[in-house]
Order: C-alpha cells, then structure tokens, then sequence
C-alpha cells in the first residue's frame, strides 16, 4: 500500500469518526427535552438545576474555538457539533429562565454572564499568543480539562447507582449515547493525532464502558429480584 493510499484512508476514518461522533452527540443534546416538557408542562423547574447547561454551555464554546483554523488544523468537525452544542444549551437556558423562581433566575442570569464573560477572556487571550503552537496547546488545556470535569461529572451517578443497586438515575440511552460518541471522537483524534481530543474523549470511553457495565448488571439484578415469589412463609 503506497504512502498516499495509506494517507487517504486514514483522512476518510478520521472523518467518519467525526461525522459519526456528531450524530452521537446529537443524542445528547436533546437529552434534555423531557426535562423541558415537564418544566414547561407544569410551568416551573421545580427542583431541577440549571446548573449543568450552564456548564455544558462553557464547555461548547472552549471545544468550539479550539476547533476553528485560529487555533488548531483541520478539526472543523469539533467546532459544528459544540456550535450546536452551544445552541441547545443557550435554548435550554433560556427556557429555564422563563420558569425559573426569581432567586433561581438571578443566580442563573449571574452565571451566564460569567461563562460569557470567561470565554471572551480565553478568546481574546488567546489571540494575543502569537506563537501558534502556544496558543493551540493553551486553548487545548482548556478544552482538555473542560472535557475531563464534564465527563467526570457521572462518577456520581456511578456513586448512587452503586449505593441504591438502583439504574433509575442513569437512563441506558443517554450512557449509550455518551460512551458512542466519546469512542467516536477518540478515534477522531487518533487518526489526527491530536492529544487534545483523544486524551479526555479515551476517559469519557472507558467512564462509557463502566455506565453501561453497570447498568446491565444491576438491572438483570433488579429482573433477578422480580422473578422472586411475592409470598413469604413465615412457618
């Protein structure tokens, strides 16, 4: 195989994972919507908290810049899914606000503000680095640890599975969809050897594979438990 077969193969694979890692992500982002249809139904957010659109929003946008020919080559497909990353969350924002209580609204409002406030700090910032090197590898520890805190973030959902031997808390699909498209974009980094997506996207695979290993186990246990007699002897 010549070296520009070999080449044209790797670029097509690279590609593959990236478009495939987008329609994965999709399935995140709409994740949300029952949430929104209960809060809209019943016209407040109850108990619900904004605070991980908030942080999913400030995640979009790192990944985002990080993927746009300022900052780091050919990786236009990072900046389309966090550019639609970006919208959902400010659409699911929005709508909180709309239901949220007045304390709620403020704290959120606060919020935005500051995650706006510190993406224009990394945006500026990073464009006063002239060295391009220097700057892709700052915006890309950025986005690496914003990654890795967002993907961390179900080790406590882990916790209460474990703890209440319960899958109620981690819906199968939205494990699925989380373990698909981190495998998705490791393999997109791989392919285009970047550390930056294939580092915190190779973790959130293997926090993937642990949900699903998981969820099989404890819910063939909770079937287990359901086929027991519902009648007790107490002879």
């Amino acid at each position: 195989m010549s070296l520009l077969a070999a080449f044209s193969i790797c670029k097509v694979a690279k590609d593959a994972a990236g478009v495939a890692g987008n329609v994965f992500a999709f399935g995140l982002f709409v994740s949300p919507i029952p949430t929104f249809r209960r809060i809209i139904r019943n016209g407040s957010t109850e108990m619900f908290s904004g605070l991980p659109y908030i942080y999913s929003l400030l995640n979009c946008l790192i990944c985002m810049w990080y993927g746009t020919p300022l900052i780091s080559a050919d990786n236009l497909l990072i900046t389309t899914v966090n550019s639609i990353g970006a919208i959902f969350q400010f659409v699911y924002i929005i709508l909180f606000l709309i239901y949220a209580e007045k304390a709620k609204k403020v704290r959120m409002i606060v919020l935005l503000v500051a995650v706006l406030g510190v993406f224009a700090i990394i945006l500026v910032g990073s464009l006063q680095i002239d060295d391009i090197l220097m700057r892709r590898f700052f915006v890309g520890f950025l986005s690496c640890a914003s990654l890795i805190s967002m993907f961390a973030s179900p080790m406590f959902i882990i916790k209460l599975v474990i703890q209440t031997k319960s899958v109620e808390f981690m819906p199968f699909y939205l494990s699925l969809s989380t373990f698909l498209m981190s495998t998705s974009f490791f393999l997109y980094g791989l392919f285009n050897e970047d550390v930056f997506i294939y580092g915190p996207n190779g973790i959130g695979t293997v926090l993937g594979v642990t949900q699903l290993i998981l969820y099989f186990y404890y819910e063939n246990k909770s079937r287990e438990n359901s086929r027991e007699p519902l009648i007790v002897s107490y002879v």
